[in-house]
């Protein structure tokens, strides 16, 4: 049980005891369920400071990284988790004690890498079937284009090494001061709270390598398998902390509750200084605009005014002084015809909450590719998404395409 669960039993237990001393002398039925009342909240407090040893244990071992572990993270190669397995042999060297390390945390078994390997990625990359050859030019490779990933760039707080749930307390009204004249009374306030939770989900992705590039020792390679790898889970990501339904997905930025709207059928300067009032109103500097090619495009192409000499919307990347983000991971709205849809907020105000190791299993036996003497690879990652204040955010789902 949580910390905060036990609490929450042990005030209502309280709070249960507390009503039957209301009356002036207990019954004998009143005594007894007083009596048992007293005894489970004497139980829950002692639960209550084993979940708190623990979670201080807990807080006091998620320093940041020392020197060795650092090291460590930075010797681990993907293409060698990869190859171990073609291979058929165990694991080895600093695979090997990374991923001793990830079974004593989790119990779970598997060959792992950390979070790291994928931190730097290239936002073009490909399937690496046709890229062994006797000249290899890496800084001459091509790959497909991706849909943008702007989410962790527009600033969303990423936090990393969890484990288990994380609850994150929030506040949602505070104290309320009063002016009095002689002989008022103040009247009494109070802060309320509620609470954020990330809960582990998962994402992962499949890809064909070639039992050639495997073998291969480049550290050009290994860092084109990590891009492509990373890239293909980071865009599926992407678009769920833009639009995730919240049941396997985390539950998107569109789809939290709380979030404000606008109208921007008409598209206007006016329309978009009252996008921003509303955010003014609620006390909110936003950091940047989130849209679609398709609705950027009109802004691009609508005046600010018909003035002679009036600018457009979208000029130079920015509206109305804030930059804007533009993906397709940004979804129409609708069918017949399809609107646009455009979100202005803080996007600190988003929670990216990340456990740190990306597990690795390999099937040289998949059919397609052992025809083709390839092998099949899996990645894992597991992460979540909160939004921590929804009001930070305003969105106009009408714009016309």
């Amino acid at each position: 049980m949580q910390l905060h669960e036990i609490r929450e039993r042990r005030a209502a237990k309280v709070t249960e005891a507390r009503s039957l001393l209301a009356s002036d002398k207990l019954t004998p039925e009143q005594q007894a369920a007083f009596d048992k009342l007293k005894g489970e909240i004497t139980s829950l407090e002692a639960d209550e400071a084993r979940a708190q040893f623990l979670e201080d244990a807990e807080r006091r071992s998620a320093g940041p990284l020392d020197k060795g572990t650092r090291e460590l993270h930075g010797q681990v190669s993907l293409v060698e988790a990869i190859r171990c397995q073609v291979e058929g042999r165990a694991a080895t060297g600093a695979v090997a004690e990374y991923s001793r390390e990830v079974e004593q945390r989790t119990g779970t078994k598997g060959i792992y890498v950390p979070l790291s390997a994928f931190e730097t990625r290239a936002q073009t990359t490909t399937s690496a079937a046709n890229i062994v050859a006797d000249d290899f030019r890496p800084d001459l490779f091509v790959g497909p284009l991706r849909n943008s990933l702007v989410m962790r760039r527009l600033g969303a707080r990423v936090l990393t090494g969890l484990r288990g749930d994380v609850v994150i307390p929030r506040q949602k009204t505070s104290h309320t001061a009063q002016w009095l004249a002689e002989g008022d009374s103040l009247t009494e306030s109070g802060m309320t709270f509620d609470q954020l939770t990330l809960k582990p989900r998962h994402v992962g992705a499949l890809t064909e390598l070639s039992r050639q590039l495997i073998q291969q020792a480049s550290p050009q390679i290994e860092q084109l398998v990590r891009d492509d790898m990373s890239a293909v889970i980071a865009e599926a990501f992407d678009a769920a902390m833009i639009n995730g339904d919240g049941v396997k997905e985390p539950l998107g930025l569109l789809n939290t509750v709380g979030i404000q709207t606008a109208n921007l059928a008409t598209l206007s300067w006016d329309a978009v200084q009252a996008m921003l009032l509303k955010l003014g109103i609620k006390n909110v500097s936003p950091t940047a605009w989130l849209t679609s090619p398709g609705a950027a495009m009109k802004l691009a192409t609508t005046l600010k005014s018909t003035t002679a000499g009036a600018g457009y919307l979208l000029e130079g990347g920015t509206l109305a002084g804030l930059p804007v983000a533009v993906t397709n991971q940004v979804p129409g709205k609708g069918t017949s015809p399809v609107k646009g849809q455009i979100v202005l907020g803080d996007f600190s105000e988003m929670f990216v909450g990340v456990w740190d190791s990306v597990q690795i299993l390999v099937n040289p036996y998949a059919e397609g590719p052992y025809k083709r003497g390839g092998v099949m690879v899996r990645a894992l990652m597991t992460a979540d998404v909160a939004v921590r204040r929804p009001e930070a955010f305003v969105v106009a789902s009408d714009v016309a395409l």
